[in-house]
């Protein structure tokens, strides 16, 4: 009998290397763990939640489901994100303890499945998530206005009911819909470069477009959301609106505004957050010259000396995340600026690990980059362990929560580094006691 319980970390990281290797003896022995899983047989095991007294780790993990299944079954992306709720959930569940993750986080292609409902184009590779066809724009200055609500009891919206509901029922867990943010929604499906133009000579006119959007598709997204889960969340992503592609004012004046616009007088404001911002290195940089004026020839460390910006920066991005403060990979600034924020304001820390961070495909040296990788982490692991100590947390450290915290790795998928990961969380298994 196939038991979940004998790929405890890192018996499960080791299986899928070898499984990513190429090895047919793991691809085997994986056919017949994701046999057992989809049959339900962990489904006992699902509903254990990690340590409340440690450093846990959460994780995206839907893309390595999604390349698991495909190899494994042939299952392609449509037929994987849209026609069985519970092969979906139980599959990311297995692939999270495989990794040896200790906090379950359910995820989707959640952009492109904002879009979607609204009447966009969309593109559905084999084995990889889907995306909103960018030669196929949904809507113009002309006709956003004529945008009207979806239909949220079928097509995608349903689907992703189904998968909050079976994840619900085999882990406990309070439900977390993911959607886009008015701004990144906007710029699926309305282009980025044409928003981006009225940004800088519109910037009313994108107000405007983003409080429709607000009003008229992610409002009432989320008070069916919280129909159906009143115990739930909703987790708004927002990577377009960023202070990295935008500048932090704009980010602040326009994305953040728009979140807050959107949640005026919603009963469920504070069960609502927006936690990937990124780029915060940005607000401390002083631009010089034509060429510091084009997209991406910011430099990380050129700071000013005072961090009034970041400071305002980070105050509001706490006003649309009172959950928690999260420090992304994107962002530069050091750890400790996040640790200091967290114990200041009396909220746990969140430390992400961007994709790239561990993608295979782009390490070069790999030894150098294991030394990094590890060195960073137990930073990490150690403010992590601070803000717990110093703030006030509930009993269960939020461990039955869905959203991400502690260590939260972005994204992992096919092309991930596995030796990374291990090396990663072993600094969370070697010393993960929180005193408190």
């Amino acid at each position: 009998m196939t038991r979940i319980e004998d790929y405890a970390f890192p018996k499960g990281l080791h299986l899928l290397q070898r499984w990513q290797a190429g090895d047919e003896n793991a691809k085997e022995e994986m056919t017949r763990l994701f046999d057992a899983a989809i049959a339900g047989a962990f489904d006992e095991n699902f509903k254990r939640l990690a340590p409340a007294n440690e450093v846990h780790s959460t994780a995206s993990v839907h893309m390595l489901g999604l390349a698991l299944l495909h190899d494994l079954y042939g299952i392609e992306s449509h037929e994987y994100y849209h026609e069985d709720p519970y092969r979906y959930a139980r599959a990311n569940l297995a692939v999270s303890r495989l990794l040896g993750i200790s906090k379950f986080y359910m995820t989707w292609a959640l952009y492109a499945w904002t879009c979607e409902p609204l009447g966009q184009t969309m593109m559905y590779p084999d084995k990889f998530p889907p995306g909103a066809d960018p030669d196929a724009i949904l809507i113009t200055k002309e006709t956003w206005r004529d945008l009207k609500t979806p239909d949220f009891t079928t097509g995608v919206p349903k689907a992703i009911d189904n998968i909050l509901m079976a994840t619900q029922k085999l882990t406990g867990a309070a439900p977390t819909l993911q959607i886009s943010a008015p701004y990144s929604l906007a710029a699926d499906i309305y282009g980025q470069e044409p928003l981006l133009a009225d940004v800088v000579n519109d910037p009313d006119e994108v107000n405007a477009l983003l409080d429709h959007l607000g009003d008229a598709v992610l409002g009432p997204w989320m008070d069916h959301h919280f129909e159906l889960f009143p115990d739930g969340w909703v987790e708004l992503s927002d990577a377009s609106g960023s202070p990295f592609f935008i500048g932090p004012d704009n980010c602040m004046g326009m994305s953040i505004r728009s979140i807050r616009h959107m949640l005026r007088d919603k009963p469920y404001a504070d069960r609502v957050f927006d936690n990937n911002y990124r780029g915060d290195f940005v607000a401390e940089v002083r631009k010089k010259g034509r060429a510091a004026r084009r997209r991406g020839a910011i430099k990380e460390g050129a700071s000013t000396a005072d961090r009034a910006k970041l400071l305002q920066l980070t105050e509001a991005k706490v006003s649309v995340n009172p959950v928690f403060i999260m420090r992304l990979e994107a962002d530069k600034v050091d750890i400790s600026f996040y640790e200091e924020q967290a114990i200041a304001r009396n909220m746990p820390l969140t430390v992400g690990i961007g994709s790239p961070e561990i993608d295979r495909n782009s390490i070069e040296d790999l030894d150098a980059t294991k030394a990094e990788t590890a060195a960073k982490a137990r930073s990490f692991v150690d403010a992590i362990k601070r803000v717990c100590q110093a703030v006030d947390l509930p009993e269960d450290n939020h461990v039955g929560q869905s959203w991400p915290s502690h260590i939260y790795f972005e994204d992992v998928n096919g092309q991930s580094q596995f030796e990374l990961v291990e090396l990663i969380l072993n600094e969370i298994y070697d010393d993960p006691v929180i005193e408190r």
